[in-house]
């Protein structure tokens, strides 16, 4: 069985008094497309800019692909980073941004690069700076995949993009991978943007892990439970409650449930659904 691609065991990160990331403990294996979700600061760009080696851990341990982030030239050349805001440099040409990753990248494929950018239908000879959001996220996306890499990280890329723009984002991912295969981590906090490519799923909420395993098994374990709202102890034995919240005559859970316990909670008076019932086939 190959090595995960990414293993963290008691990772946390603290700036000062407060804690980004907290015993954060992972093994997410190779091959997959995971989505990594959770409401704003919950602590996935802390997570991400670690493992790419933007960022040292207060405590815990971490490796990418079998080694330290950023421990070297090799492991660099085998991770594309695309951060939050998709950067890139204004005052150079979408050619000269190739030609800086042709130079700083020893696996570049300039032939893939030169291909995207075509099938874009993107000027090479355009500044960054007059580019779209869109646009520049394309870009960005172009420089991170054209190294090759084993291992494809995504920071939000497509936050402040209009649906478009991120649907035609997501597409030229899927594509990518699809012919490549490298292993990929996207972050986001729009989960309908993920449902279509992902087939692996980490939840951070309050800088914690609280829920990491394959799409299909997560949602074949995991329901929502609603009901009146009642003593918290008034749940099937062995159901673990993820998160809840409440109104005054209501409570609303998310739990982990077996198929007799769920079962059992319809019994005890709660509506029982699934986590995701509509999710779309890919």
């Amino acid at each position: 069985m190959s090595s995960p691609v990414l293993r963290a065991d008691g990772l946390s990160k603290r700036y000062g008094r407060r804690l980004a990331l907290s015993d954060c403990t992972l093994a997410i294996p190779s091959g997959r497309v995971v989505g990594l979700v959770g409401p704003n600061g919950a602590g996935k760009t802390t997570l991400l800019n670690i493992a790419v080696g933007m960022l040292p851990p207060t405590a815990g341990s971490i490796e990418v692909l079998s080694a330290h982030p950023a421990s070297g030239a090799a492991q660099l050349a085998r991770v594309g980073f695309v951060a939050q805001d998709t950067p890139t440099y204004a005052g150079l040409s979408i050619a000269d941004h190739l030609r800086l990753g042709a130079h700083t990248n020893p696996g570049w494929d300039q032939q893939l690069a030169d291909d995207r950018i075509t099938k874009l239908g993107l000027d090479s000879s355009q500044k960054a700076g007059k580019l779209s959001g869109g646009q520049r996220a394309q870009l960005a996306l172009t420089l991170a995949i054209a190294k090759r890499p084993d291992l494809l990280v995504l920071d939000e890329p497509i936050a402040s993009l209009d649906p478009l723009a991120r649907r035609e984002f997501l597409q030229s991912l899927m594509a990518y991978i699809a012919e490549y295969g490298a292993s990929v981590i996207l972050s986001s906090h729009l989960v309908s943007d993920l449902e279509r490519v992902c087939d692996y799923l980490v939840v951070l909420v309050a800088s914690r892990v609280r829920v990491a395993g394959e799409v299909d098994d997560l949602l074949a374990s995991h329901y929502r439970l609603t009901g009146a709202r009642r003593d918290p102890a008034d749940l099937p034995t062995g159901a673990e409650v993820i998160e809840d919240s409440h109104t005054d005559r209501q409570s609303t859970k998310l739990a982990i449930v077996g198929a007799a316990a769920a079962a059992t909670a319809g019994l005890l008076g709660w509506a029982v659904t699934s986590w995701a019932p509509h999710r779309p086939s890919r």
